[in-house]
């Protein structure tokens, strides 16, 4: 490893998650959605840790996404590809490595027949989010139907779920009811992600769909499950300066040193997953002290306020993680922790620990 930025996965918490998370569910089953490379945290480390843990269907996101889990998984997992196929070679791939397309075009089904894929498919529907679903199920099961594809049951998704109260996720739920009458009987139902299990477990159908929730951010307003954090996103101290006061730090002059400081240069920067609009607002935490992000953070490095703790190079900073929280750091950064997580850089290295 050349580059000490270290994003550390903590396959104990990770478990621990996953065993709240079905427990909540009850007799659903539990489709750990891995989308991404597991949300930024490595699906090579992520994927397995489950599958010990007892979980046997995973969700990513395409074609391509499904056959490196296969690869990594065998035969043994359920891999459901979220954003069904695009064109002729996803359904190739489907075929070829046994992944279960969320389908929501007739055109999908008639590549998958051409590609003589034999399989099960989730028929997607929407039920208010107006994102990808079924305009016609009834047309799509007669076509899975004519080309020979099995129905391995039916989804749809919640737009508010991280949001307890808004009246959006029983209207979803019922017009989802509604739809589960014209399909098959006995066709699993999923309709539930992260924040919808937190919020409305009632609803839970056949299969939920959790995501962030796996890697320890709470999914829902006011609603804690006790989760605990995966990624732990640290760096190290490359070069220690005594600032005179009233100079200028980073790029831009945008912080003037206020009296004389020891600053202290960062191997973490915005192509890492550092969000750039931290800089002179974030912090970085040693031994549980924060340490003021000050100046513009830059491609490769930040720098930290250390004036008057005794740091020295190759120590090592977190900046999200188990001192302080992702969910608080998106809320400085004006973002969510799904952006945090998955903007981590694969030039970060995934360390489970």
């Amino acid at each position: 490893m050349s580059r000490p930025a270290i994003a550390r996965i903590n396959c104990a918490n990770l478990r621990h998650n996953y065993r709240i998370l079905k427990s909540r569910a009850g007799d659903a089953r539990l489709m750990a959605v891995v989308k991404a490379n597991a949300y930024g945290h490595g699906l090579d480390i992520v994927a397995p840790a489950l599958f010990e843990e007892g979980c046997r269907e995973f969700a990513i996101t395409d074609a391509d996404e499904g056959a490196a889990l296969r690869s990594l998984m065998g035969a043994d997992a359920d891999i459901i590809v979220l954003s069904g196929i695009f064109d002729a070679d996803d359904a190739r791939l489907a075929t070829t490595h046994n992944l279960i397309p969320a389908i929501t075009e007739i055109t999908q089904i008639e590549l998958l027949g051409a590609a003589g894929f034999s399989g099960p498919a989730w028929i997607k529907v929407d039920t208010g989010m107006q994102r990808l679903g079924a305009d016609d199920p009834i047309a799509m099961l007669q076509a899975c139907a004519q080309h020979g594809l099995e129905i391995a049951g039916i989804m749809s998704h919640l737009a508010c779920a991280d949001m307890p109260k808004h009246p959006m996720n029983l209207e979803q739920a019922s017009r989802f009811r509604e739809i589960l009458k014209a399909m098959p009987e006995g066709a699993p139902a999923s309709l539930l992600n992260s924040g919808g299990l937190a919020c409305m477990p009632e609803h839970t159908f056949d299969v939920v769909r959790p995501g962030i929730a796996l890697y320890g951010a709470e999914p829902a307003e006011g609603i804690g499950l006790g989760l605990k954090p995966v990624m732990q996103l640290t760096a190290s101290i490359m070069q220690i300066r005594d600032v005179p006061k009233g100079t200028a730090i980073s790029y831009g002059a945008s912080y003037l040193a206020g009296e004389n400081m020891r600053i202290a240069v960062v191997s973490l920067g915005y192509a890492d997953g550092l969000p750039r609009i931290l800089s002179n607002q974030g912090c970085a935490v040693w031994q549980g002290n924060r340490l003021p992000i000050v100046g513009r953070v830059c491609m490769d490095y930040c720098l930290l306020d250390v004036s008057g703790h005794g740091l020295a190079c190759g120590d090592e900073v977190e900046f999200w993680g188990e001192a302080i929280n992702a969910s608080e750091v998106a809320d400085v950064a004006a973002t969510i922790t799904y952006e945090l997580f998955t903007g981590v850089g694969q030039r970060v290295h995934r360390e489970a620990v």
